[in-house]
């Protein structure tokens, strides 16, 4: 199957994560793409996380006769993490709430590829590089992904 657009440029993904390409983290997972998403969106509920959306871009794609393989995009977040940020700078409500792409890879594997807060918000002026909320944004990313790839 076709990598989504957005990671077809994306190199191998490995099973741990790791920064690199812009910041992008990257893991495998041995689910599929939708019981990924739903392993990361119990974990994400049980920690009291909102889920604001979760996006079918391969559902998207056959709407208009295209097929890049399955593809979803759980949009998340807490106010309480993320205000911090939009108030050191409010152009970081750009890049909030917090986003998880899961897709399926050519080969029929599941990748699972977010941003790392340091990097994504690290390029406003106004987000100090040691802001306690990008670790805990961090730290949340690689717990709710890890929930996904045991």
């Amino acid at each position: 199957m076709k990598h989504l657009l957005f990671a077809a440029g994306l190199a191998l993904a490995t099973t741990t994560a790791s920064a690199g390409d812009n910041g992008l983290m990257r893991k495998d997972s041995a689910l599929g793409v939708t019981e990924t998403v739903d392993a990361m969106v119990t974990a994400m509920e049980g920690a009291g996380i909102t889920i604001f959306a979760r996006v079918d871009h391969g559902a998207g794609a056959q709407s208009i006769g295209q097929d890049i393989g399955t593809s979803q995009l759980v949009i998340f977040g807490s106010p309480k993490v993320g205000t911090p940020a939009i108030k050191d700078d409010p152009a970081a409500g750009l890049f909030l709430p917090l986003k998880v792409l899961v897709y399926e890879d050519e080969m029929g594997g599941t990748k699972i590829v977010y941003e790392d807060p340091a990097a994504m918000l690290g390029k406003l002026g106004g987000v100090s590089d040691d802001a306690a909320y990008l670790k805990t944004m961090a730290g949340a990313l690689a717990k709710f992904t890890g929930a996904a790839t045991p």
